[in-house]
Protein backbone atom coordinates (compact mmCIF):
# COMPACT_ATOMS: atom_id res chain seq x y z
CA UNK A 1 0.00 0.00 0.00
CA UNK A 2 1.25 3.25 -1.09
CA UNK A 3 2.44 6.15 1.71
CA UNK A 4 -0.47 8.30 -0.16
CA UNK A 5 -3.29 5.72 0.33
CA UNK A 6 -1.91 5.21 3.61
CA UNK A 7 -2.55 8.69 4.44
CA UNK A 8 -5.44 9.53 2.75
CA UNK A 9 -6.73 6.54 5.14
CA UNK A 10 -5.33 7.89 8.24
CA UNK A 11 -7.28 11.16 7.39
CA UNK A 12 -10.58 9.34 6.59
CA UNK A 13 -10.11 7.38 9.82
CA UNK A 14 -9.61 10.80 12.13
CA UNK A 15 -12.25 12.12 10.48
CA UNK A 16 -14.69 8.95 11.62
CA UNK A 17 -13.13 8.68 15.43
CA UNK A 18 -14.39 12.65 14.90
CA UNK A 19 -17.80 11.33 14.18
CA UNK A 20 -18.10 8.79 16.21
CA UNK A 21 -17.27 10.69 19.50
CA UNK A 22 -19.89 13.30 18.37
CA UNK A 23 -22.42 10.51 18.50
CA UNK A 24 -21.13 9.17 21.45
CA UNK A 25 -21.53 12.70 23.23
CA UNK A 26 -25.04 13.43 21.81
CA UNK A 27 -26.83 10.48 20.52
CA UNK A 28 -25.61 7.58 22.84
CA UNK A 29 -27.10 6.07 25.69
CA UNK A 30 -25.61 3.64 27.89
CA UNK A 31 -22.39 1.55 27.74
CA UNK A 32 -22.71 2.96 24.19
CA UNK A 33 -21.46 6.46 24.88
CA UNK A 34 -18.27 4.86 26.61
CA UNK A 35 -17.86 2.32 23.72
CA UNK A 36 -17.58 5.15 20.90
CA UNK A 37 -15.90 7.63 23.41
CA UNK A 38 -12.73 4.76 23.79
CA UNK A 39 -12.73 3.54 19.99
CA UNK A 40 -12.70 7.31 18.91
CA UNK A 41 -10.46 8.31 21.25
CA UNK A 42 -7.68 5.80 20.08
CA UNK A 43 -9.06 5.54 16.28
CA UNK A 44 -7.81 9.31 16.20
CA UNK A 45 -4.54 9.05 18.26
CA UNK A 46 -3.29 6.32 16.14
CA UNK A 47 -4.82 8.45 12.76
CA UNK A 48 -1.96 10.62 13.98
CA UNK A 49 -0.03 8.09 15.07
CA UNK A 50 0.42 6.68 11.89
CA UNK A 51 0.70 10.02 9.48
CA UNK A 52 4.09 10.40 11.82
CA UNK A 53 5.08 6.81 11.61
CA UNK A 54 4.81 7.72 7.57
CA UNK A 55 6.66 11.05 7.60
CA UNK A 56 9.22 9.19 9.25
CA UNK A 57 9.50 6.71 6.81
CA UNK A 58 8.47 3.78 8.57
CA UNK A 59 5.52 2.33 6.36
CA UNK A 60 5.55 -1.26 8.72
CA UNK A 61 4.18 0.46 11.80
CA UNK A 62 1.65 2.84 9.71
CA UNK A 63 -0.24 -0.34 8.31
CA UNK A 64 0.18 -1.97 11.99
CA UNK A 65 -0.90 1.31 13.57
CA UNK A 66 -3.57 2.06 11.09
CA UNK A 67 -5.31 -1.64 10.70
CA UNK A 68 -4.86 -2.37 14.79
CA UNK A 69 -7.17 1.29 15.06
CA UNK A 70 -9.37 -0.06 12.82
CA UNK A 71 -10.33 -2.79 14.36
CA UNK A 72 -10.11 -1.98 17.53
CA UNK A 73 -12.64 0.55 16.64
CA UNK A 74 -14.69 -1.05 14.30
CA UNK A 75 -15.74 -3.56 16.85
CA UNK A 76 -16.80 -0.97 19.59
CA UNK A 77 -18.71 0.79 17.01
CA UNK A 78 -20.65 -1.82 16.26
CA UNK A 79 -21.23 -3.06 19.64
CA UNK A 80 -22.19 0.55 19.99
CA UNK A 81 -24.69 0.45 17.44
CA UNK A 82 -26.51 -2.85 18.28
CA UNK A 83 -23.95 -5.66 16.89
CA UNK A 84 -23.12 -8.61 19.12
CA UNK A 85 -21.54 -8.19 21.81
CA UNK A 86 -19.13 -11.59 20.91
CA UNK A 87 -17.40 -8.56 18.76
CA UNK A 88 -15.84 -7.75 22.25
CA UNK A 89 -13.28 -11.02 21.71
CA UNK A 90 -11.87 -9.55 18.37
CA UNK A 91 -11.47 -6.25 20.05
CA UNK A 92 -8.30 -6.90 21.71
CA UNK A 93 -6.51 -8.30 18.51
CA UNK A 94 -6.75 -4.43 17.14
CA UNK A 95 -4.85 -3.76 20.11
CA UNK A 96 -2.32 -5.87 19.62
CA UNK A 97 -1.84 -4.47 16.33
CA UNK A 98 -1.70 -0.91 17.67
CA UNK A 99 1.15 -2.72 20.12
CA UNK A 100 2.44 -3.94 17.80
CA UNK A 101 2.93 -0.41 15.54
CA UNK A 102 4.20 1.31 17.95
CA UNK A 103 6.72 -1.58 18.60
CA UNK A 104 8.20 -1.05 14.90
CA UNK A 105 8.20 2.42 15.25
CA UNK A 106 10.30 2.16 18.19
CA UNK A 107 12.39 -0.19 16.62
CA UNK A 108 12.94 1.14 13.15
CA UNK A 109 11.98 4.82 13.61
CA UNK A 110 14.74 5.11 15.45
CA UNK A 111 17.54 3.93 12.80
CA UNK A 112 17.99 6.83 10.40
CA UNK A 113 16.95 5.96 6.56
CA UNK A 114 19.91 6.51 3.50
CA UNK A 115 18.89 10.04 2.97
CA UNK A 116 20.22 11.07 6.26
CA UNK A 117 17.31 12.00 8.16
Amino acid sequence: MSAVTLARLAALSAAIAVIAGAFGAHGAEGKAVQWLKTGGEYELIHALATLVALRMGVRTAAMLLLGGSALFAATLYAMALGGPLWLGAITPVGGVGMIAGWLVLAWQGAVPDRSGR
